[in-house]
């Protein structure tokens, strides 16, 4: 069993937005992994700078400890806190070993349909959040998520206004991410304000961390709270089930690069089944090559609510992978054997 690493920077069409602040580029590292069989496999370490659990000073000595010493066994225990080296690790794996550990009858993974996905308009000015907003909505997406915070409230709430009132809730479903945005003080206020533009739910109002405020907040607010970077670092087993039943959100986001890789979001997923409460899966800013595995993995969920996989086209130097955005579904061209005997080549 031998295992390869592969350094590259993913650039971005133009800079991505958030709450925390501004991604200009993205670095990320390849496996290439060769079983004693010879079948080769790829994965994606794509951890998030200032967000993943896992953006720590030693991070590139364990992810080289662990491929050269990896004997075709992935240690769960010792990978527990570095959740983007698992997910790397478990897809690698499981492309060399034919994807077994996946549905491949779905539509999504034989070509003959896609995933519908949301429409992720990005943080910036009054004006290019419009237009943003106006794209999409051209494009087709009849669910568009909408991150806010980075400009004043009242312009944000101008934006949604504006939207709902040319397009009912029937009509486009708005989402929105305030990544921590509000505080526990004015979050209520602005919750039930933008209620009354029939909001479909709002990611992370107020920074992760923060449990009593925010089980206040999923059991008063007039919209649904799903929980995504509070699910960060949040990584044993007891811990989540006193996360969830301390905080009893309405969903909670998935994504494998920061949520524990595969193995971990299906522990959220089967948590959160057992207490009612809704998920969906996101990818987490990965290239092509991240974004086929959580689509392929999200296809077999049985969930048929938009997710969020639209991040593929962000960059000017991605990983050229057969998939592509059809209106509102992420689509995989030739379905999944198309990616047989992948050589990624950056």
């Amino acid at each position: 069993m031998k295992i390869d690493i592969r350094l590259h920077i993913l650039h971005f069409k133009q800079p991505a937005g958030t709450s925390r602040g501004v991604y200009t580029e993205h670095k990320v590292w390849f496996l290439r992994m060769q079983d004693d069989q010879g079948r080769i496999g790829w994965g994606e370490v794509a951890p998030l700078p200032n967000l993943s659990c896992d953006d720590v000073p030693d991070f590139e000595t364990v992810l080289h400890d662990v491929a050269a010493t990896f004997n075709g066994t992935i240690d769960y225990e010792r990978l527990r806190n570095y959740p983007s080296i698992l997910f790397g690790l478990e897809c690698a794996q499981m492309a060399c070993n034919q994807f077994a550990a996946m549905d491949l009858t779905t539509p999504f993974a034989t070509g003959a349909d896609g995933i519908k996905i949301n429409g992720l308009v990005w943080m910036g000015s009054f004006d290019e959040m419009s237009a943003r907003v106006e794209e999409k909505l051209r494009q087709g997406f009849s669910c568009i998520k909408i991150k806010i915070g980075a400009i004043d409230f009242e312009k944000e709430y101008e934006l949604l206004r504006l939207v709902r009132q040319r397009f009912p809730a029937d009509k486009i479903t708005i989402r929105v991410d305030a990544n921590g945005g509000f505080s526990p003080d004015n979050a209520p206020q602005k919750l039930e304000r933008l209620a009354r533009l029939d909001i479909h739910s709002i990611e992370q109002p107020i920074k992760a961390g923060q449990w009593a405020a925010m089980a206040d907040l999923c059991r008063t607010s007039p919209i649904p709270i799903a929980l995504d970077e509070e699910l960060i670092g949040i990584n044993d087993t007891q811990r989540k089930i006193e996360l969830l039943d301390a905080i009893k959100p309405q969903y909670i986001i998935l994504k494998p690069t920061l949520h524990g890789g595969l193995s971990g979001c299906n522990e959220w997923i089967r948590l959160a089944r057992e207490r009612g409460i809704g998920f969906w899966a996101t990818s987490a800013l990965e290239s092509n090559i991240g974004l086929f595995y959580i689509a392929l993995w999200a296809a077999g969920l049985g969930i048929d609510i938009p997710q969020g996989l639209g991040t593929g086209a962000l960059y000017t130097n991605n990983i050229d992978l057969p998939l592509q955005v059809v209106g509102e579904k992420l689509m995989l061209k030739g379905g999944i054997e198309s990616i047989d005997n992948l050589e990624v080549r950056i």
